[in-house]
């Protein structure tokens, strides 16, 4: 079963047939919204819109926890996401498609990162923290449909909900080496491989951030919405065709990411821990 997540103006479904709506409990809580269940072609799909089909949950305020368990409770075995971002090279253009690879931990707020803790030690590898099986197809399907996509680049994640200064830009730019900035994907990436999920981002550049001299060059946030909403008609012939093109059910290692992550046994936990554990191992 293949999980979409989506991003800011990515709210409807009507690229797939739709069979049901289901309200899931997490032990984390309540996921960002009802997890909308359809079918495309040969594929079980499931949609949950990252900040509400309404847009009212910040960045920081999204349920990351509750959002991959939520999927992965329901027999999700790769997780799709869309975000806007905001570009860092010349070369990325605003209502390009970019895939990245890496991803550089700017969130400096109180964003829970992790299923652990509690007594639960675990130390999840994130060296290549992207399935790059899922990447690929992705890219993939891009080309063959002829779109202008960028592939294997790094996101710096920013806590939001502010716009970044220009030194902030900057930085990324230069120092940290990053090519596109956004708000969301951490720690949604990590969880999903602490979850055993594939998971993959299309990420769709608005704007350049702020790095460079030119004001008028400056994202905001009227620019950022005309802008991402344009590349929506794209954006959902791009997924489309990977739902319809390549292979959702086969195995990969991201499934077996826990192996050797773990620093308890499994076998002897009870009551809460057992249950979280039983969903992250399955």
């Amino acid at each position: 079963m293949l999980g979409i997540i989506g991003g800011t103006g990515l709210y409807s479904v009507d690229w797939m047939d739709v069979l049901e709506s289901r309200k899931i409990w997490t032990p984390f809580g309540p996921p960002s919204d009802e997890l909308i269940f359809g079918r495309l072609g040969s594929t079980d799909l499931v949609f949950l819109p990252r900040h509400g089909h309404t847009h009212k949950i910040l960045p920081s305020e999204v349920n990351y926890r509750a959002n991959i368990w939520a999927l992965k409770s329901v027999g999700v075995k790769r997780i799709i996401s869309f975000s806007a971002t905001g570009s860092l090279r010349l070369e990325i253009k605003p209502g390009d498609f970019v895939l990245p690879d890496q991803y550089f931990d700017f969130v400096k707020g109180a964003r829970e990162k992790t299923f652990f803790g509690n007594g639960l030690v675990a130390h999840i590898a994130t060296a290549e923290p992207v399935c790059s099986t899922l990447r690929e197809q992705v890219f993939n399907s891009g080309i063959q449909l002829g779109l202008t996509i960028h592939n294997r680049k790094t996101y710096a994640c920013v806590d939001g909900p502010r716009l970044g200064t220009r030194a902030e830009s900057l930085f990324l730019r230069g120092a940290a080496g990053c090519d596109l900035v956004g708000m969301t994907n951490i720690p949604e990436v990590f969880l999903a491989r602490e979850a055993q999920l594939c998971y993959a981002t299309i990420a769709i550049p608005t704007d350049y951030d702020c790095w460079m001299d030119d004001p008028a060059q400056h994202v905001t946030v009227p620019q950022l919405l005309k802008r991402y909403s344009q590349s929506l008609d794209s954006a959902n012939s791009l997924l489309r065709h990977v739902v319809l093109n390549h292979d959702h059910e086969q195995p990969c290692a991201c499934h077996n990411s826990l192996d050797e992550a773990l620093m308890f046994d499994p076998q002897t936990l009870s009551g809460d821990a057992k249950t979280m554990m039983n969903i992250l191992l399955k």
